[in-house]
């Protein structure tokens, strides 16, 4: 099966799922939300009561036991689903983001959910979007792009996304939590965050939501007419 990837890798708040997601929809691909998978085990890890900063209480929950899937329902929206439990509501807090840095630095944990990634790209056309899906999940995707915006723009983004879900936070907590995210991301020992060489930069900090979308959807037009 002749199959397309597109890989978007980026910072955290860079509005890739949402802008992945809905390209995805736009062009009838399958989206991948990585993160997810990441902020999953995250949850997991939580519920265990594993402080970040304990990685090698982590290793021996990597089991086949530790179920990760993703699923989509009638429209498309893409959710989560823990050892069969959906907890797409309970991923997305700043708790959680501080988890999946914590859990996506380990090695052991990337290498359990590598091959399940790839082969969700192997039998579908994707959009998967991520911090390494250009440079290490998926190194010859067709088109790769690296989604960024300020870290300003970014917190701004993501305030208004946690206080529609009822979260009482500042723009000053937020900021911080994305600022210390993003040295974590890129100084980590496993795949850091890092631009592939091949990959086209997208510096969203002055476009809309609309503007993003429009934009990446014209990257991967433009990339498959090139490459027929």
């Amino acid at each position: 099966m002749n199959t397309i990837a597109v890989a978007i890798d980026g910072p955290s708040g860079a509005g890739k799922s949402t802008i992945a997601r809905a390209a995805a929809k736009s062009l009838g691909f399958v989206y991948v939300d990585t993160g997810a998978m990441y902020r999953t085990i995250g949850l997991a890890v939580s519920r265990q009561g594993i402080a970040i900063g304990e990685p090698e209480k982590v290793l021996p929950m990597l089991t086949d036991s530790l179920r990760i899937e993703l699923s989509y329902d009638a429209e498309g929206v893409q959710h989560v689903l823990l050892c069969g439990e959906d907890v797409s509501p309970l991923i997305r807090t700043p708790e959680m983001s501080m988890y999946a840095s914590f859990v996506s630095a380990i090695p052991e944990v990337r290498a359990f959910l590598l091959e399940a990634q790839r082969s969700m790209a192997r039998t579908h056309n994707v959009i998967m979007d991520g911090r390494d899906i250009g440079t290490v999940i998926l190194p010859d995707a067709r088109v790769k792009i690296f989604l960024t915006a300020s870290a300003q723009a970014r917190a701004q983004r993501r305030l208004i996304e946690l206080r529609e879900k009822g979260e009482d936070v500042t723009f000053d907590e937020v900021l911080s939590d994305m600022e210390q995210r993003d040295r974590q991301d890129a100084e980590r020992a496993a795949a850091p965050l890092r631009q592939a060489e091949d990959a086209v930069l997208l510096d969203t900090s002055e476009l809309t939501l609309e503007q993003s979308i429009d934009a990446v959807l014209a990257l991967i037009r433009t990339a498959g007419e090139e490459k027929k």
